[in-house]
């Protein structure tokens, strides 16, 4: 079952916060395929608003091919995208998984712009305050479903020697290392946030739906920031995984990555 790529966002606050938390419990595995929903009124219970609250969000899940309203039956889960057609990348090998990621997907550039870098990508780069980066944002599409939203900042002197059309085909680190990049080290962190509006148009979700977000600092051999990534990844189609050994002894013993190890 193939999600639609525009999504219905049910009228009403209380009623977009009901769509949400349903998809998510359909989206993370919580509600199976096949599971009856409680009724209208029982639901109306739970999340504390109207029976007409409810019907809307329903209708919208409907209208999105999460849930299927059978007579006799109530609402009932659709079948979802099954864990191996989902994009896993191991974080603690992520680099190699997301350049394997490029011959596996594809990708559509949205914008490529100079201009002044924000404080903050200034900062993260190591540039002088009003120093210029080249901008990017692309989408990229695990066949036709639209699962993460990119956007790079590259110093202004090494993004002049890739153009649009490059950044459309390529990945940015096989431009880095063309442009005589020597990428050394990078700094991530992974956290959540919610879906702004031209981000939830580009993925096909809907406005404030959670999202896993990626900010990834990339530095060369000297320590100079190359790359300033933000990456933002539905987690119904991308998740990342973690193999972990349990080492040491008494009080001490605990829980460590495994580097480099994968299940698949």
């Amino acid at each position: 079952m193939t999600i639609h790529a525009q999504p219905t966002l049910p009228e009403g606050g209380k009623a977009r916060r009901v769509y949400l938390s349903l998809r998510d419990e359909i989206s993370n595995g919580a509600l199976e395929t096949g599971a009856r929903l409680p009724g209208e009124h029982k639901l109306a219970e739970s999340f504390a608003v109207s029976r007409i609250t409810i019907r809307r969000a329903l209708q919208a899940l409907a209208a999105d091919g999460w849930i299927e309203t059978r007579a006799g039956a109530g609402s009932v889960v659709l079948a979802r995208p099954q864990d191996d057609q989902r994009i896993a990348a191991d974080i603690t090998t992520l680099i190699p998984h997301l350049l394997e990621m490029h011959r596996t997907t594809t990708a559509r550039l949205l914008s490529f712009s100079y201009g002044r870098a924000s404080d903050g990508v200034a900062e993260a780069l190591g540039l002088p305050q009003g120093g210029k980066v080249q901008t990017a944002v692309r989408v990229r599409y695990c066949g036709d479903e639209p699962f993460s939203h990119l956007t790079t900042h590259v110093p202004e002197d090494i993004a002049l020697t890739y153009d649009e059309a490059d950044l459309a085909t390529q990945p940015l680190f096989r431009l880095l290392e063309r442009s005589g990049v020597n990428v050394a080290s990078a700094h991530q962190t992974v956290t959540a946030a919610l879906a702004v509006p031209d981000v939830a148009e580009a993925l096909g979700i809907v406005v404030g739906s959670p999202l896993l977000f990626v900010q990834r600092i990339v530095r060369d051999a000297s320590g100079r920031g190359v790359e300033h990534l933000s990456a933002l990844y539905r987690p119904d189609l991308f998740r990342l995984e973690m193999n972990l050994s349990r080492v040491g002894n008494g009080d001490g013993r605990h829980w460590e990555p495994v580097i480099g190890a994968s299940d698949r």
